[in-house]
This record gives C-alpha cells, sequence and structure tokens, in this order.
C-alpha cells in the first residue's frame, strides 16, 4: 500500500486541486487521451449536469482502477437500518431515548448503523433518515457508500478515521463530517469503539445559510471547513463493497481497495468541521432568538426559505437577556425536530437528556423546559450575564414529520415516561393577582 502524506485544504464549496503524486493531474484537461502514472479519468458527479455554476457539485477523479471494476451487487440484510418510511404513521408524541448501549460482538460503523426515524424517501430525492451508530471494530476488508444521500455524521463518543476515496478526515466528538451521496469509505476507530449520530439527506446538498442581516461574517466561516488531500490505497485481496441503494443494502465483491484515487480536482467532495468554530450569535438585550441563529447547514427545498432539513448546534455561549425567560421557551412549530447531545448537558432539560441520547418532537407537538429548569430559570438574576459551558447539542430538523422505525418505538432505550418531565409544571394563575 502507498499514500500520501496526509493533510487538509480549506474552504467550503471550493475548486480544490490535490495530487498524491507530483504530474498526476492533468493539465487543462479533465480526461486527456492519456493520464498520467497509468490512470483512469473518471467524472462524479453530485448534482445535474445543467445545475448552475453556483450549484453545481462535481469532481475529476484520477484513480488506479474505474469505479466500475467490482463483481454484481446482491441484496444483503439490511441489520436494523430501515428501508423505508412508508406505510407507518408517525406520531404526534413526545419522545426520548436513552443512549445506544456499546455492542457486545465485534460490530463495525455499516453493522453498528440504527434507523431511529425518517421521512422521504431516496427514490423521490428528499426527506432523510436519522440513524445512530455504536461500533467496536474497524471496517476490515469492507468499503461503503450510500447512492440515497449525503452522510452528515456527529460523533459522540470516540474518534473515527474515515478514509474515503478523495482522501483521510480523522474525526472527534465535537466535529462533524460530511460524506457525499456515492463516495465511498471506510471507518477506523483510533480509540477502539464509537458512538454517534448520522443525518442521511436525501434531498439537496448541504450548504452554509445565507446571513442576511447578520452581513458578511458569523455562524459557521467557510474558511473553518477542511477537505482531504489526495491519499490512495494500491492494494488487492478478497473485500467487500457495501452499498446503500433505494433504503437497502447490497453488497458485490471486489478485487482491490476502491480507495485509488491518486488525484483529484473539484468540488464535491468529503469535509469536515469543527463545532466548537462556531460564531454564536444571540441576543444582547432580551428574548431568546429563534434557533436559526445557531443553523450550521442546511438543504434547500423548492420552497424558498423553507428547507428539507437544518443541522443546528447549542453550543458554549452568553445569556445576557435580561428580564428574560433565558432557555428555551416552550413552543410548537411547523418544523419536527430530532435532537441529539454531543457533550455536558443542555440547558433546557435537567435530567435524563444524556450524551449519546436523543429525543423527537414532531410537528405542533409541544415541548420546552422541564419543570426544574422552569422553576430554576423563572427565579435566575437576570441582570447579570450567564455563560453556557460544557454542553454540545444539536438538532436535525426537517418539513416534514419524522416517523420513528419499529426499532425506535420497541427500543430498550426508549424512554416511556419522557412526558413526566412536564408533570409537574405548577399552576400559578390568579385572576386577582397581576
Amino acid at each position: 500500500m502507498t499514500v500520501s502524506t496526509d493533510g487538509y485544504l480549506s474552504g467550503f464549496g471550493n475548486e480544490f486541486a490535490t495530487e498524491a503524486l507530483p504530474g498526476a493531474l492533468p493539465a487543462h484537461r479533465n480526461s486527456p487521451q492519456r493520464v498520467a502514472y497509468g490512470l483512469y479519468a473518471e467524472q462524479l458527479s453530485g448534482t445535474a449536469f445543467t445545475a448552475p455554476r453556483g450549484h453545481n457539485r462535481r469532481s475529476w477523479l484520477y484513480r488506479i482502477r474505474p469505479a466500475a471494476m467490482h463483481g454484481p451487487f446482491e441484496p444483503m440484510g439490511n441489520g436494523r437500518i430501515a428501508a423505508g418510511f412508508d406505510g407507518i404513521a408517525p406520531s404526534p408524541n413526545q419522545m426520548r431515548w436513552s443512549p445506544l448501549p456499546m455492542p457486545d460482538a465485534p460490530t463495525d460503523f455499516v453493522d453498528g448503523l440504527v434507523t431511529m426515524a425518517g421521512n422521504g424517501s431516496p427514490a423521490a430525492m428528499t426527506g432523510c433518515a436519522i440513524h445512530v451508530y455504536a461500533a467496536n471494530r474497524p471496517m476490515q476488508g469492507r468499503y461503503f457508500y450510500s447512492a440515497d444521500g449525503e452522510m452528515l455524521i456527529v460523533p459522540q463518543q470516540g474518534r473515527l478515521a474515515i478514509a474515503t476515496e478523495l482522501g483521510l478526515l480523522a474525526v472527534e466528538p465535537q466535529e462533524i463530517a460530511v460524506i457525499p451521496r456515492g463516495v465511498r469509505f471506510k471507518v477506523d476507530l483510533p480509540d477502539g469503539e464509537a458512538r454517534g449520530y448520522v443525518c442521511e439527506n436525501f434531498g439537496a446538498l448541504l450548504r452554509l445559510p445565507d446571513l442576511g442581516p447578520i452581513g458578511s461574517n458569523g455562524l459557521a466561516n467557510p474558511r473553518d471547513f477542511l477537505t482531504p488531500v489526495a491519499r490512495y490505497e494500491d492494494v488487492e485481496g478478497d473485500f467487500e463493497l457495501v452499498a446503500k441503494f433505494g433504503g437497502n443494502l447490497w453488497k458485490a465483491s471486489i478485487r482491490h481497495s476502491p480507495l485509488d484515487v491518486v488525484a483529484w480536482h473539484g468540488n464535491y467532495v468529503p469535509y469536515k468541521y469543527d463545532l466548537r468554530h462556531f460564531n454564536t450569535i444571540g441576543s444582547i438585550s432580551y428574548d431568546h432568538p429563534d434557533p436559526s441563529i445557531f443553523l450550521v447547514l442546511q438543504a434547500p427545498s423548492d420552497t424558498p426559505g423553507v428547507d428539507t432539513l437544518d443541522f443546528v448546534i447549542f453550543p458554549p455561549r452568553w445569556l445576557a437577556g435580561e428580564d428574560t425567560f433565558r432557555p428555551p421557551w416552550f413552543h410548537r412549530n411547523v418544523a419536527s425536530e430530532f435532537m441529539g447531545l454531543v457533550h455536558g448537558a443542555y440547558d433546557a432539560k435537567a435530567d435524563g437528556f444524556v450524551p449519546g441520547g436523543a429525543s423527537l418532537h414532531n410537528c405542533m407537538s409541544g415541548h420546552g423546559p422541564d419543570a426544574a429548569t422552569f422553576d430554576k430559570a423563572s427565579g435566575a438574576d437576570t441582570s447579570r450575564p450567564h455563560k453556557v459551558t460544557d454542553t454540545m447539542a444539536f438538532m436535525f430538523e426537517t418539513r416534514n414529520p419524522l416517523v420513528a422505525t419499529p426499532y425506535a418505538l420497541q427500543s430498550p432505550q426508549l424512554q416511556g415516561n419522557y412526558q413526566e418531565c412536564w408533570a409537574g409544571i405548577a399552576k400559578h394563575f390568579n385572576p386577582a393577582k397581576p
């Protein structure tokens, strides 16, 4: 096996060029008659060929063997991955889960994926699937890709070394990685085991939001997104290529590593981002702003101002609003929210919502702080600012209701008494006392 020096290129949506061997990138032509080093030219397109230039995503790969070289695919067991969400009724109940336990048997990243909820379908190229994962073994002799959507990976425990066709992403908790639709990869576990969340986006590609009246700076800055440099494997053997296609898993034999791209250029790339670099915006007068000010990435829909998927975080930040209820208020909204906790505690919940856990609040289902948090915040001194520290929560937010899978509804991690966190909220109403 031969590899190049690992590293990263900076920026979001840029046109990158990188090579692991000098002169492997063709000059001026994408597909010359002969490529240096006996490589093959291959285009990987993530958008329609005719998409506007500003939204068009594609990369040219210069590889040892074409991606077409593998045996025929055949169906394999889906494990705990849901094939789709048709025929399952969405529920208005608020739901919360404890963390997925680490497996006892050897389990790699693919086998460790568990679908919790989702909507839409890969065939319609809209919606998403939300998974959690728990793994204790690296992917050995096995490679994976999703033809259904790009994969937003949020590690919660344990680092991931994600070797992709375009290079290596080393990702730790409080960082995220995005693997584009169709890009092949394998996952190693430097810490021996790992757990986290995955949102598989079936729709338009994730992008940075416009800042509007915020101006030219703030939220996630493009320069903080990192893309790998070219890195290749030249190794032969008896390997397995696993594809997620149409909601189902398929497998094919492959006699070489598919991570054999020696050089590439383009803007359809895997990338990572450190959530701790997020430039948080907040109120410095009164009232708690909407969570849209914590938006990291969005997948736009065909309706202006409405996304099929938002990725929002709740990082450490100052709260300075005076005479204001500072935690997130009680609310109902048209969006459906799947929330997770990477690190620390979430300021709107006192108990039960722990790192590795998750919650689901569907469209117009009421939710907000539990009784203990409400009582504490209602009596807090708001004449002084308060810094929320030691936390990193996030939310996958969608415009369509999220369907919890049968596995999620029957899981021993489902907290059947979740609604009781609001049962202790006292009635304070007194019409004789304004």
